[in-house]
């Protein structure tokens, strides 16, 4: 089978790792990709956005499956335009990833299905948004409503800080996504995220996640796309896993099917586990990234299978085969990320580290140059790794950082730090 792949970052850089591990994949490129995945499949440049040229590529290639990564494509309907073509495609259509494009309709299909999330209110002006804001007091959630690369989320403690947030949004910090806002009661309880294949018809639960999104240890300072992972997630029982597919997933699903609009790929549930029992935060409508590379690395040969399998229709003939194992990826940031950052510093070291099954060096924000890796981007490289336990899965996850010799780097010395 030839794949192709959609995307340049950690998490393209798990998945082509993943489709390698099985013989089914007989060749593999990665659009554009970057330095680390270059080292393992083919790059070609083109414009991931452009349905027609991805089309036109696959075709020339004679590709059979496209993974599509990132939720811009998706968001854009590059899906769709390849469904058109007769390819294997993972990804969802444009309209079906309005659950992640659009998180006042991800509220509509939540409140059409009963499924239980954060109260809320969806605003199209500042003062409308500020009113709402000054009835229901703080801590409150301020959501820009569209993609904002993970980071149009404000949680704010004050009503001031809410109020700065709703100027900014609709000021224009986030662009286009922010040109409405969805303004959300503030959930207590300990997150997690739930990874779950669907084909249209059938679901298949394939892992549980926890994510670090603040910058600094103890969860401190502004928002990222994401300082590391680990998986399983202790908190996100069988039970409650279970009972998150009953009320919140499949309901979902189904509300999909009934407007004409099923849902296929891999859907993202981050969910809030407290006393009350899960409730959603959002759906993302591709694999998480740091997510995706403990998931990955958990899954190895098995993760195309899976997906193949999610692409034809097939899901309930297959199921996820587990090893009893843990997996920690540590994220290395640009000094300065998620704020300003310096693009072009060499990174020494990462020719030497060990890549197994057991200990992997994804790249994402990477390039080469005259032989050189370079830092292209704010979140870097992922160091990834498994072991019998958590622990020992950190362990060696902050082993392979040690090696590596980049002053212009940082990472979070405290991934983990819930589980353990």
């Amino acid at each position: 089978m030839n794949i192709l792949i959609l995307g340049s970052g950690g998490r393209e850089h798990a998945l082509a790792w993943a489709a390698l591990q099985n013989p089914k994949c007989d060749k593999l490129i990665v659009a554009p990709g970057n330095a680390g995945i270059a080292m393992i499949a083919e790059c070609a440049r083109l414009d991931i956005l452009d349905g027609g040229a991805v089309a036109e590529f696959a075709g020339d290639n004679a590709i059979d499956m496209v993974i599509v990564g990132p939720e811009a494509p998706l968001a854009a309907g590059v899906a769709d335009r390849l469904r058109d073509a007769g390819l294997l495609v993972f990804g969802p259509s444009a309209a079906a990833a309005r659950l992640e494009a659009s998180k006042s309709f991800t509220k509509e299909i939540c409140d059409a299905c009963n499924a239980p999330t954060a109260a809320y209110g969806h605003f199209t002006d500042a003062a409308a948004a500020k009113a709402y804001v000054q009835t229901q007091g703080a801590p409150i959630v301020i959501k820009a409503d569209g993609l904002a690369a993970g980071k149009g989320v404000i949680i704010a403690e004050t009503l001031a800080e809410a109020e700065a947030a709703i100027d900014d949004m609709f000021g224009g910090a986030f662009g286009g996504a922010g040109a409405e806002v969805v303004i959300e009661e503030f959930m207590t309880g300990e997150e997690a995220s739930f990874f779950v294949l669907c084909d249209g018809t059938n679901a298949l639960p394939i892992g549980t996640a926890q994510d670090h999104k603040r910058v600094g240890a103890g969860d401190t300072g502004p928002n990222t796309g994401g300082m590391g992972a680990y998986s399983p997630a202790p908190v996100l029982t069988d039970a409650l896993a279970e009972q998150a597919m009953a009320q919140i997933v499949r309901p979902t699903l189904a509300e999909m099917v009934r407007r004409g609009t099923p849902y296929q790929g891999v859907l993202f549930v981050g969910l809030m586990i407290s006393e009350k029992g899960p409730r959603l935060v959002e759906y993302n409508c591709r694999f998480g990234d740091p997510e995706c590379q403990v998931l990955m690395l958990r899954l190895g040969a098995q993760a195309l299978d899976l997906i193949h399998a999610c692409t034809e229709e097939r899901l309930d003939e297959i199921q996820v085969n587990w090893a009893d194992d843990h997996a920690m990826t540590v994220v290395m940031a640009a000094n300065g990320y998620p704020g300003d950052y310096a693009k072009g510093d060499v990174i020494e070291g990462l020719g030497t580290l060990p890549e197994n099954s057991s200990t992997m060096m994804f790249h994402a924000g990477t390039e080469q140059s005259d032989g050189q890796i370079l830092s292209a981007g704010g979140r870097v490289l992922n160091a990834t790794a498994r072991g019998a336990t958590l622990q020992e899965a950190r362990a060696r996850a902050y082993a392979l950082l040690e090696q590596v010799n980049w002053p212009g780097g940082f990472c979070r010395d405290d991934i983990g730090w819930r589980a353990l």
